[in-house]
């Protein structure tokens, strides 16, 4: 049976999205699946695969396979779509920010709104509720919610090398280590062993920042069951309130990203809001 699918991207942080009607049916299959999908020699080539499902008024989903069961009524209160998310290997992410972003495009792209003026969508995710808003610039912002208190700040080794991280719980968790030369990190080989820290009994994001000017911070990724990425939304938004709480930025600054730039804004006490951009690759069919 052939999937319809489009492939989309948010600064090279790239995904598979099911087009509308594709019904998966999770299980050991779906994960599998999952994995050859994301494969890029193999298969189409993404970090992971997102599952986008519209809400009924009654907080049911509309395509009852799509989920393990509906959403609770609380729940969905207000809750436009479900959104799910399976990394490159398999295992299903809490929360993407550069996924959010092409999902809001991708909603719009699609007619799946109930009003086609809407530009600002509830997304329920396994983390909670999002919000992103199309902007007239064509770029997203989405609301992220507020930062959560992880680990607070931790000490970390990666073959003789320590290192100090920072921990922020964006809806999934990050540690961000924070570095005078970005350049001279060896982010495959300390990234790989820091994810699976036994601090990490989940494994965790790992960043390492260098904060450039006190509105600019270079920011490189390891993404748990992903690896080396080209951008981390929810990265960023950890590595912004992370340099905040050591003191090194104020409100907002730019994050830039070996995929572009994103912008990132949090005022004390209120939601993270991070704004950048997302874009359709192309749209395809695969057995």
């Amino acid at each position: 049976m052939s999937l319809i699918f489009s492939k989309w991207t948010g600064l090279g942080n790239d995904f598979v999205l099911y087009e509308p009607g594709q019904t998966p049916e999770y299980g050991a299959a779906f994960t599998e699946r999952v994995i050859k999908l994301c494969d890029r020699r193999f298969g189409i080539g993404a970090d992971g695969v997102v599952i986008v499902t519209p809400m009924d008024n009654d907080g049911c989903l509309v395509l009852d396979k799509i989920s393990d069961g509906p959403v609770s009524k609380a729940v969905a209160n207000g809750v436009d779509f479900e959104m799910r998310i399976f990394n490159a290997d398999g295992s299903e992410a809490a929360m993407c920010g550069n996924a959010t972003r092409c999902v809001a495009k991708y909603i719009r792209s699609r007619g799946l709104a109930k009003d086609d003026n809407t530009k600002v969508f509830n997304l329920h995710t396994k983390s909670g509720l999002v919000k992103p808003a199309l902007l007239d610039d064509g770029r997203v912002c989405v609301d992220m919610g507020l930062p959560r208190n992880f680990l607070g700040s931790i000490k970390l080794t990666a073959e003789s090398f320590d290192f100090t991280a920072e921990t922020v719980s964006m809806g999934n968790p990050h540690a961000v280590i924070f570095v005078d030369d970005i350049e001279k990190i060896q982010l495959e080989k300390w990234g790989r062993i820091l994810e699976v820290d036994s601090q990490f009994p989940d494994r965790c994001n790992i960043e390492f920042a260098q904060v450039v000017t006190p509105t600019q911070i270079r920011m490189r990724v390891w993404e748990r069951g992903c690896g080396v990425t080209m951008a981390c939304g929810t990265g960023s938004c950890a590595t912004l309130v992370a340099a905040q709480r050591t003191g090194r930025v104020g409100v907002e600054a730019d994050v830039v990203l070996d995929g572009g730039v994103l912008h990132i804004k949090h005022e004390e006490g209120g939601p993270v809001l991070m704004t950048g951009p997302a874009q359709e690759v192309f749209k395809g069919t695969i057995d």
